[in-house]
């Protein structure tokens, strides 16, 4: 009840005055907190809509860090003081159900959050949703492929036991055969952990996120580690590879597969569009034959502050900015897959510059979401701690890794 209490506030306050100084004269300004999006496509989207507006609001954007941890650090400090410059807020995916715990979010009214979200891809909005209530509108969503070398490899991998064969093969040839992926102790390898579970058939925790589930499907995840850290696909600098030190790795020609986004493509297309032309892509390599992959959805949500004094006009930017147009933009500029699901199957869209975009689809729709538990980011950090370095991921550890997840589940603290 005191969620709606505060939903409602929030959008009455709207009709307040413009926080601008103005006396309640002039556009509402609104504060868009949010990472520095390298195409510029959020910049134009937040001045698009103000102009689309007429008069109602301006955005402007206080940018946040470029890395997850980072922006969830300068966002909880400032929502922790009730900043009443919080009015729109750029949350990654896993953050919803703590901020919502906390309060620091308001969810939106079911008229409205059915409005926001229609014809949108239901894993997307699954991430935005909490306690069966709408906390955070998509902007964006993501999912892993693998990325291939065509003049490499030119029947990819099926599964992730293939594409080692295949990267031996190609050592033993003397050709580039690395498999870039992320494997420092951060969030991008928790990711990467709950990836090979889901594809293996299970799952971190249960449907509640109250209970740690692991089990044999966590042994093969660890074991597929494994394998990849001893084998001479596994480049020298696993341990301390983020996305963009994959992303960087691919494009200097040493690898032939890389599982990432597709942020990736474009990136290639710009920095070395000879290699650019080999890029192929397929799903994410499955673990058991014959099976899917699972591979994690990730991508960012728009939330609005619960002492934001402009609910209503925050609410209106947010439907502008997650609109059609600003969705396609954010895709072909920036690689961030859209949440609107017919675009996946627009032939505009496609050859506009999203020519993967049946294959992101086929990943959306099979994709995992990591655990939803308000005690989240205590439980990713027990994951990347007790797997590093993937070189000394074990069984062994798992005993561990269950009892550390289970420490963090009960606590629910929030890590600062």
């Amino acid at each position: 009840m005191g969620a709606l209490v505060l939903a409602a506030g929030a959008a009455l306050a709207g009709c307040g005055d413009s926080g601008d100084g103005s006396g309640g004269k002039g556009p509402v300004r609104l504060t868009w907190y949010v990472y520095n999006e390298s195409s510029g496509s959020f910049a134009k989207a937040a001045a698009d809509c103000s102009a689309a507006s007429n008069g109602r609001y301006t955005i402007s954007t206080n940018v946040l860090p470029n890395d997850s941890d980072g922006q969830r650090q300068q966002l909880v400090r400032r929502l922790a003081a009730e900043d009443s410059s919080m009015d729109i807020l750029t949350l990654d995916v896993t953050w919803t159900a703590e901020f919502a715990e906390a309060g620091w979010i308001v969810p939106f009214p079911a008229t409205e959050a059915g409005r926001l979200t229609d014809g949108m891809l239901p894993v997307a909005v699954q991430t935005g949703t909490w306690d069966n209530q709408l906390y955070a509108v998509p902007l964006n969503t993501n999912a892993q492929l693998l990325w291939y070398r065509k003049d490499l490899v030119p029947n990819p991998p099926k599964t992730w036991d293939e594409m080692l064969a295949d990267a031996k093969q190609l050592a033993a040839e003397g050709k580039p055969d690395y498999v870039e992926v992320q494997g420092a102790q951060y969030e991008g390898y928790t990711v990467l952990f709950n990836s090979l579970v889901a594809s293996a058939g299970g799952q971190i925790l249960n449907d509640d996120g109250t209970k740690v589930v692991l089990g044999a499907p966590a042994e093969k995840a660890v074991e597929a580690i494994r394998a990849l850290a001893h084998s001479p696909a596994a480049d020298p600098s696993w341990s301390n590879q983020k996305e963009d030190d994959n992303r960087l790795a691919f494009e200097t020609g040493t690898a032939a597969f890389q599982l990432n986004y597709p942020f990736i493509y474009p990136s290639a297309r710009q920095n070395n569009p000879k290699l650019a032309e080999q890029i192929g892509w397929t799903q994410w390599p499955s673990l058991v034959a014959g099976q899917p992959s699972h591979t994690t959805v990730g991508g960012y949500n728009l939330a609005i502050g619960a002492h934001s004094r402009h609910g209503a006009e925050a609410t209106a930017a947010i439907e502008c900015m997650t609109g059609r147009d600003n969705q396609i933009r954010d895709a072909v500029d920036g690689g961030l897959p859209p949440t609107i699901e017919d675009l996946y199957t627009d032939q505009k869209f496609i050859d506009g510059g999203y020519p993967f975009a049946a294959a992101i689809y086929q990943a959306l729709k099979n994709a995992s979401v990591r655990p939803q538990t308000p005690a989240y980011q205590s439980v990713s950090l027990q994951i990347a701690h007790t797997l590093s370095p993937p070189s000394a991921a074990s069984l062994g550890r798992l005993g561990d890794l269950r009892g550390a997840i289970s420490d963090a589940i009960e606590s629910k603290g929030l890590v600062p």
